[in-house]
């Protein structure tokens, strides 16, 4: 009944909960996860995650770094992702790096957008979204 023996866990990819800052919810500083973030609030800073949603109040002015990024809100800032996903109610100002890129009728984008095959010409990975720290600045 009072064991101290830890629960067993498969590690299962996607097992957490979602992190959800809601809308009225202000965050200046940087956000990482291993997970899903929906963002339906104002985030001014960068985001690294698996999965990223900019819900339609959501507001984030800062780069995104994930697998997968749906925006149907405001982003301010450059995207690298592998699957990218504008809706109809997306704006965003800044460069989209991506594989593979959606954009629905109506929304609004401003900047480049770069496709990215993932693989460099010696067949290294270029590209890890999620799992790599930025570099340290030299100084």
């Amino acid at each position: 009944m009072f064991s101290r023996a830890k629960p067993k866990t498969d590690g299962a990819a996607g097992s957490a909960a979602p992190s959800i800052l809601s809308a009225d919810f202000t965050l200046k500083g940087d956000v990482t996860s291993e997970g899903d973030v929906q963002i339906d609030g104002k985030v001014e800073g960068d985001v690294r995650c698996a999965r990223l949603t900019i819900g339609v109040t959501g507001f984030l002015i800062g780069q995104v770094f994930a697998d997968y990024v749906l925006v149907r809100g405001k982003i301010e800032g450059r995207i690298r992702a592998h699957d990218v996903t504008l809706t109809r109610t997306a704006r965003v100002a800044g460069d989209i790096v991506h594989e593979s890129l959606m954009i629905e009728p109506g929304a609004f984008m401003e900047g480049r957008c770069e496709r990215f095959d993932g693989v460099a010409a010696g067949g290294d990975q270029v590209l890890n979204l999620v799992t790599s720290e930025p570099p340290a600045k030299s100084g």
